[in-house]
């Protein structure tokens, strides 16, 4: 087994994941508005786009940095860790934190630049409700609920596929369209798209996604019981979310739309 990637590769392969990740949301749904007018069939182009996109950038970057993409699966990971010794350090939370928003910032330029779009225009796609907020609470308690959940019962090499087909019907059963991910959120605001978010809307599903993260955490608590040592030994990740078997301390959906 080779040995692990220092934490400076680690962050930057959590920052180019994330763009990619960020790409392929905006980037589809920029094609989809292009192709048709029918939304119901443009939040159907976006939704498989980001499915299929995922799941490849989990199963491909998993075992190096644990593919985290997302900032609440990072702090997740930390918090429930903490205990055992196998969390991610605050160091390491540090680095990746700012990679992944860093990297969802330039994913949505990279899809405007592709499609000819201004380079940084925000968003006035006004997402300020209470009902949307709701939903992003409910994406991201499922998201963490499910990663979590998985590497509690063994299963994170699952990861990969059920992160993603979790994010893709939480497109569709979420008011929001499943968000599930503060720098995904984040870099949204950065295009005029059909994937944007007004930078005004912003706070209140960074505010929500926080809570969904705990509520998660919460259903892992009470489904799978209290963290143990020996079930710390593999953990996964995903938009968030993300992916394949990793060493806990880099692991741990992503998630998005």
């Amino acid at each position: 087994m080779s040995a692990p990637a220092s934490l400076l590769r680690r962050a930057t392969v959590e920052g180019i994941g994330t763009a990619a990740l960020v790409a392929v949301v905006v980037g589809s749904g920029i094609q989809a508005t292009e192709l048709t007018r029918d939304v119901g069939v443009q939040l159907l182009g976006n939704s498989l786009a980001t499915v299929f996109g995922l799941g490849v950038l989990i199963t491909l970057l998993g075992s190096v940095s644990g593919a985290h993409f997302n900032p609440v699966v990072t702090l997740a990971a930390w918090f429930t860790g903490r205990r055992t010794g196998d969390a991610p350090t605050l160091r390491e939370v540090a680095a990746y934190v700012p990679a992944q928003v860093t990297g969802a910032i330039v994913g949505a330029v990279l899809a405007d630049a592709m499609f000819g779009k201004t380079l940084v225009r925000f968003s006035t796609h006004d997402r300020f409700a209470g009902h949307l907020w709701l939903a992003e609470v409910v994406a991201t308690a499922g998201l963490v609920w499910l990663i979590f959940g998985l590497a509690r019962s063994g299963r994170a090499h699952l990861a990969p596929l059920l992160v993603a087909s979790y994010i893709g019907a939480a497109y569709w059963f979420t008011s929001s369209t499943s968000f599930a991910n503060p720098a995904v959120t984040i870099g949204r605001a950065f295009t005029d798209t059909f994937t944007g978010i007004a930078p005004t809307s912003v706070l209140p599903f960074l505010a929500a996604q926080l809570i969904g993260a705990t509520v998660g955490l919460g259903l892992v608590a009470v489904c799978f019981g209290r963290l143990a040592a020996a079930n710390e030994d593999e953990l996964v990740v995903s938009h968030g979310g993300q992916q394949s078997a990793a060493p806990a301390r880099s692991a741990e959906e992503s998630a998005l739309t």
